[in-house]
C-alpha cells in the first residue's frame, strides 16, 4: 500500500509539474528552445499562408515581435514552429500546450476568457456581409431565403441572428472549414452571402480571381475586439506580450504595420486590401486593454 501511495504521489507531483510548466511559457521555451505559433491559412491580411510552410501577415509580424522579447525573457534563441489552426481547434490547442501563442483572427469574448487569455486588442473589427457585386443584395433584410456562408467555429452568424434587423429573416447557414473555403462557397454561387469579420472578407476579396466581382454591403452587424491568444494564468508570458503590444501601440509601430498590411500592396499578388483602421481601432491603440466583446456591446 505504501508503495502504491508513493507511486500515486509521484504521479500527482509529475502531473502538477507538467501543468505548471504548460502554464509558464517562459519556462517551457527556456527548457525546450522551441516556441509554437498558431497560424491561419486564410485569415485575410492578419495571417495567411504563402505555401511551402511559410506564413505572413499583420498578426504574424506582431507575434514575431513578441517572440523576440520572449527570447530575451528566456535568455536564449528560440526556434519558431508554425502550427496551422482552425476556428474549431485553436482554443483547445492553446489550452493543451500544442500552441504557445495564437496569431490568427480571434475575437476576445467573455466565454473564451474562461478558457484562455488575450493580449491587448490589436484592432476592433466590424462584422460585415460580402456578396457578389451583381447580386443586388445591399442589406440584411435581403438575406431572407438565401444561403449564408460562414466558417465553422466562428461567431459571425450567431451575431447576425442576434441583430434586431434579422429578427424575421429565415436564411440557411452553409459552413466552410476555413475562411478560404467559406469564400469559395460565395464565389461558386453555393452561398449568396458570406458573413465574417470585415478585414477577413476584404482580404479574401483582394486575392480573389476577380476582386471587382465582390463587395461589402449592409449594416455593421457587431463590433468585436480581435486579439492574440495565449494560455490562461500564464503570468510571465502575458507580461511579455502585453508590454510588447503596448510599446508597439505607443511608438506608432502598430499603426505602421496596419498601413503595411491593409493599405499597401501585399504578397503574393501585390494587391491592396484597402481596409483603413476604424476609429474604434485607433481608440484601442490609444488606450490598450484586453476587455471582452461584451464590454463593447454595453456602449
Amino acid at each position: 500500500m505504501k508503495l502504491k501511495l508513493a507511486a500515486l504521489s509521484f504521479a500527482m507531483f509529475a502531473t502538477c509539474g507538467a501543468f505548471a510548466q504548460a502554464t509558464d511559457t517562459v519556462a517551457k521555451v527556456k527548457a525546450s528552445g522551441v516556441v509554437t505559433m498558431g497560424v491561419r491559412d486564410s485569415s485575410g491580411a492578419l495571417s495567411y499562408t504563402l505555401g511551402d510552410g511559410k506564413y505572413t501577415g499583420f498578426h504574424i509580424e506582431v507575434c514575431n515581435k513578441i517572440i523576440a522579447n520572449l527570447e530575451k525573457a528566456a535568455g536564449r534563441k528560440l526556434e519558431v514552429k508554425y502550427q496551422p489552426v482552425t476556428s474549431q481547434n485553436r482554443i483547445p490547442l492553446v489550452q493543451n500546450g500544442t500552441v504557445d501563442i495564437e496569431c490568427g483572427s480571434t475575437t476576445n469574448n467573455a466565454t473564451r476568457q474562461k478558457d484562455v487569455a488575450f493580449l491587448p486588442t490589436t484592432f476592433v473589427e466590424e462584422v460585415r456581409i460580402a456578396v457578389k457585386a451583381n447580386s443586388g443584395i445591399t442589406s440584411i433584410t435581403q438575406l431572407n431565403g438565401k444561403n449564408v456562408a460562414t466558417t465553422t467555429g466562428t461567431t459571425s452568424v450567431q451575431t447576425l441572428r442576434k441583430n434586431e434587423r434579422a429578427s424575421n429573416i429565415d436564411f440557411k447557414e452553409v459552413f466552410g472549414k476555413d475562411h478560404s473555403d467559406s469564400f469559395l462557397l460565395l464565389e461558386s454561387g453555393r452561398a449568396e452571402a458570406f458573413v465574417m469579420d470585415g478585414a477577413i472578407l476584404a482580404g479574401n476579396i483582394a486575392i480573389a480571381k476577380n476582386p471587382a466581382d465582390f463587395k461589402l454591403v449592409g449594416e455593421v452587424l457587431s463590433v468585436e475586439p480581435i486579439a492574440i491568444m495565449i494560455r490562461k494564468d500564464d503570468t510571465a508570458f502575458k507580461k511579455v506580450g502585453d508590454d510588447t503590444v503596448k510599446e508597439m501601440m505607443k511608438s506608432g509601430e502598430m499603426a505602421k504595420l496596419w498601413d503595411k498590411w491593409f493599405l499597401q500592396p501585399i504578397p503574393p499578388k501585390n494587391t491592396r486590401v484597402g481596409y483603413a483602421a476604424s476609429e474604434s481601432t485607433k481608440a484601442a491603440w490609444a488606450n490598450p486593454n484586453d476587455k471582452p466583446m461584451e464590454d463593447y456591446a454595453k456602449k
